[in-house]
This record gives structure tokens, sequence and C-alpha cells, in this order.
């Protein structure tokens, strides 16, 4: 039998996954020399925070059938899983990129689709009855910032 996830087990991961973006837009800004680069990304990093902030306020805001445990996990498994997922496959803890903006900005963008990736295949994972429309939420959220990101990017084309 295959796990089954609710929307408050979406937004924990989440919510990781805005903590992982904040801190590589804080270490970005730590690389590169220009003050209105360390603002941008420090800008982008707030924007994280918030988002987290946001996040948790949905999540506090779900329905009691959408925090439900979908399936007997006494060892919280599940949760364990969306962590290291979050960890590991969005934002990851890795190597900054270059010093180069461009080469930041790029870098952001694939997270960011990979984030987007990721929400789409847990949304599969989560019944209509456990939350499934408020992944959606989420991933709008991810691609505001694609948009911003993207935007930004034209400037150093």
């Amino acid at each position: 039998m295959g796990n089954e996830f609710n929307a408050n087990d979406i937004f924990e991961i989440a919510k990781q996954i805005e903590i992982n973006g904040a801190r590589f837009y804080r270490e970005a800004a730590n690389r590169v020399d220009e003050d209105a680069h360390k603002n941008f990304l420090t800008g982008l990093a707030e924007m994280e925070d918030s988002h987290e902030q946001t996040f948790a306020q949905m999540q506090q805001d779900l329905k009691s059938a959408e925090k439900a445990e979908a399936t007997f996990d006494p060892e919280d498994e599940n949760a364990l899983y969306l962590k290291a997922l979050a960890d590991t496959r969005v934002f990851f803890e890795k190597d900054q990129p270059e010093k180069t903006m461009k080469g930041i900005l790029k870098s952001a963008i694939s997270a960011e689709k990979d984030s987007i990736a990721f929400y789409l295949g847990m949304k599969e994972l989560v019944s209509e009855r456990m939350g499934k429309s408020k992944v959606d939420d989420i991933i709008k959220e991810e691609m505001s910032h694609i948009k911003l990101l993207a935007s930004k990017l034209v400037d150093f084309a």
C-alpha cells in the first residue's frame, strides 16, 4: 500500500523549501560584490521568509480533514521522507553557483522549477478531501517566484 499525503504534509515541505530558499539567497548575497545585487538577493531571502509565514498561516487554516493522517505512520516516516526530499531536491544544500548574478538567477530558476515539478507530483498523492486544491495555492506562489527571477535575468542576457 502506497502512502497518501494530506495538505498539512505538503505545507510542512513547502515551509522547509522556503527555509532552504532563504538560506540559498542569503548565501548568494554574500557571494556578490555589487550592493544592488546584494539588496535584490536579500530581498528574495526576505520574500522566502514571508512565504514560509504565509504557508504556516495557510496550514493553520486547514480543515480537520485536510490535516487528518491518511496512513498509519507511528514513526512519522512521511514527515521525514518529505523533509529529506525538500533538503535534497529543491534548494538542496550544494555549492553556491559562480559569483555572477546570471549564474545565481539561473540556479534559482532551476530550483523553483524543481519545486513546481515536486508539488505537481505530490498533488497527485493528496486526495480532494485531504486538501488537494491547497497544493495549487503553493504552486501559484512558486510560479510567481519564477516570473520575478526571469524578469531579473533578462537584465543579464
